[in-house]
């Protein structure tokens, strides 16, 4: 008989989540500030529940899916959160991306009441999510993932153990999203230069996605920058907060991590110019306030 699973946090991509843990076939209770995503999955079969408390009491295994570490913190740890209703044995996956320094302070917690905590960020967008193949880094106790990979292959392609340390998870994550900006910023610098330059900047792109630049940023998000849609999608101002926390865990390593930080710069100027709830790939629009063209 399958567990009943618990979700909190039904946004652009837990919603995706959520509802390809229902087809699998596992009992869902779920929760989430606004109704209308509640209601949506209650339609589809799901039950509701009204506090994390209240989810955690009806389902063995919880998945949240959340903005940001204080978001995390109090669903877990606040009134009525996870912790005042999980039991031991009970086991918590964040696929939120925070903080690795939060998630081991939540773990710790976890632990002290006899409950695993795995922190499985996931990487793959919005399509990803509704597609169900969702990249999933997991740090964490091993037989925890062993009894949830079922649920999470319900959600994802490809599901590795970075491992047992509380954080590590977030760590790949925090990888993961550097990797992004970069490949970002640097077609948009293509773009730009082709266009400055006094070339074609779609059959630019069209050359160069054949060759060695080929990747799936370039695949999703030159077209949009040509194309000037920029509708979400993963928002701008999400992508700012993960690489805030690559260039704070970095600092914690003593690391450099200089093309980060300019990435970082490049979007605070794209927030501070309102386009925080576009699409990442509008960074191209604060690189063309610095050229002075427009692609």
């Amino acid at each position: 008989m399958k567990p009943t699973v618990g979700f909190v946090g039904l946004g652009l991509m837990g919603r995706h989540m959520a509802r390809n843990v229902l087809k699998a076939g596992f009992p869902l209770v779920v929760h989430n500030r606004s109704r209308p995503a509640v209601d949506e999955l209650v339609a589809k079969g799901a039950a509701a529940a009204w506090s994390p408390q209240e989810v955690a009491e009806r389902a063995t295994v919880v998945i949240t899916m959340l903005p940001n570490s204080p978001d995390v913190r109090l669903v877990a740890a606040g009134e009525n959160g996870l912790f005042a209703g999980a039991s031991a044995g009970h086991i918590i996956i964040d696929s939120s991306t925070i903080s690795p320094v939060v998630t081991a302070e939540l773990a710790g917690q976890a632990a002290a009441l006899g409950i695993a905590w795995l922190d499985a960020p996931v990487s793959g967008g919005p399509t990803g999510a509704q597609a169900g193949t969702l990249s999933i880094m997991v740090g964490g106790p091993a037989d925890a993932l062993e009894k949830a990979r079922p649920i999470l292959k319900a959600m994802g392609k490809t599901i590795t153990h970075i491992g047992v340390k509380p954080g590590s998870g977030q760590i790949a994550k925090a990888c993961n999203q550097v990797v992004v900006a970069l490949y970002l910023q640097a077609i948009a610098e293509a773009l730009l230069l082709a266009k400055g330059a006094g070339a074609d900047p779609a059959k630019v792109y069209q050359a160069i996605r054949g060759g060695a630049a080929q990747s799936w940023a370039m695949d999703n998000h030159a077209p949009r920058m040509l194309s000037g849609n920029h509708a979400p999608g993963f928002k701008a101002w999400m992508h700012l907060k993960d690489l805030r926390i690559a260039l704070e865990t970095a600092q914690q390593a003593n690391l450099p991590l200089p093309g980060t930080a300019q990435v970082v710069q490049l979007y605070t100027s794209l927030l501070a110019a309102g386009h925080g709830e576009e699409n990442t790939s509008a960074l191209i629009a604060a690189l063309e306030n610095l050229a002075g063209i427009k692609l």
